[in-house]
């Protein structure tokens, strides 16, 4: 089957394309740069999906779709973030109805649904992100999805898939979660701040996202979550496994958090955003994600985080390690 992926050269995008040529599609790769290395099965080509006519180029045949372009940003406003995830999704998702693909599958996120006013759980009937104090990515995730269902009712066969916090091999990129696991893994992080994320592998993710274009209804979200992570306790089992000091203790986020309007403004001026109200907000919010519906419709089960952990490491350290999923029953 010929399949297309944009923001194909990315974390996800990377461990997608594996999937999919380990089933023998043949993969229009898109991205704005390549590896520089060719992979048998994958076509690689540029595109712009701010561009109408680049979309319906390269996307032309293709049978499904996979929109895996974002700008993931934990800055409160972001110009060029709220066009790429809303103004973005539209763009492709017109261009795969122009086409003619059978199905799109748009990898939204976790943040498109208030983890602030969810009760401490969310699933797939949760508030949505639309207060304006949320942060821009939040906010552009929900409207990336709205944009998306606008096309949907002009005829496009869709489905909409929400990760939690993706980690895990193969990470080219360096993601901010993998990096601090890596970091403590080389005994870097001598203290951690308390609290956790739902953690999902991006090799089940990936899985996730093959079985939503196989198995999706029409227009439904399914939230493709994994384990609620302790970040103290994943931190000192990445440097345990490493056989590095492990992370002394927590801080209370709370604390630090008290210290954002004197923090934030600094990590600003340096270049930086991962010290910010959106960054410990996710912290001190931590609900519990359910992943119930996409276990039950699509056959989607994340496997465990230690398994995550160890095969992170392992990548990190040059070894080979699983980089598919389990097989889909």
């Amino acid at each position: 089957m010929k399949v297309a992926v944009t923001g194909a050269a990315g974390f996800l995008g990377t461990n997608l394309l594996r999937q999919l040529t380990d089933r023998g599609h043949e993969v229009t790769a898109i991205d704005r740069v390549r590896p520089t290395t060719d992979t048998p099965g994958v076509t690689w080509v540029s595109g712009d999906v701010l561009d109408p006519a680049s979309m319906r180029s390269t996307l032309d045949g293709a049978e499904v779709v996979y929109h895996l372009v974002a700008l993931i940003t934990l800055a409160h406003k972001n110009d060029v973030a709220w066009r790429i995830n809303t103004e973005g999704v539209r763009t492709v998702a017109e261009a795969a109805l122009a086409v003619g693909a059978r199905r799109m599958v748009h990898t939204s996120s976790i943040h498109a649904f208030n983890q602030y006013t969810c009760g401490g759980h969310i699933n797939e009937r949760s508030p949505r992100s639309i207060d304006p104090a949320l942060p821009v990515y939040d906010r552009s995730k929900w409207q990336g999805e709205i944009e998306l269902r606008k096309v949907i009712d002009k005829g496009l066969d869709a489905v909409v898939c929400n990760p939690t916090g993706v980690y895990g091999p193969v990470d080219n990129t360096g993601s901010r979660i993998n990096v601090t696991l890596w970091d403590a893994a080389r005994g870097r992080v001598p203290v951690m701040i308390s609290g956790g994320f739902d953690l999902v592998d991006v090799r089940d993710v990936a899985s996730g996202l093959i079985l939503a274009g196989e198995r999706g209804k029409t227009g439904e979200n399914y939230l493709l979550g994994g384990h609620f992570t302790n970040m103290l306790h994943a931190t000192r089992l990445a440097a345990e496994i490493n056989g590095r000091m492990k992370p002394a203790f927590a801080i209370p986020a709370k604390f630090i958090n008290s210290l954002m309007p004197v923090m934030e403004p600094v990590a600003k001026a340096l270049g930086s955003d991962r010290i910010s109200k959106a960054s410990m907000g996710a912290l001190l919010a931590a609900p519990i994600v359910e992943h119930d519906k996409a276990t039950a419709e699509l056959g989607y089960r994340p496997r465990p985080a230690a398994e995550t952990v160890r095969d992170l490491i392992a990548f990190y350290n040059g070894q080979t390690v699983k980089v598919d999923t389990q097989k889909i029953a």
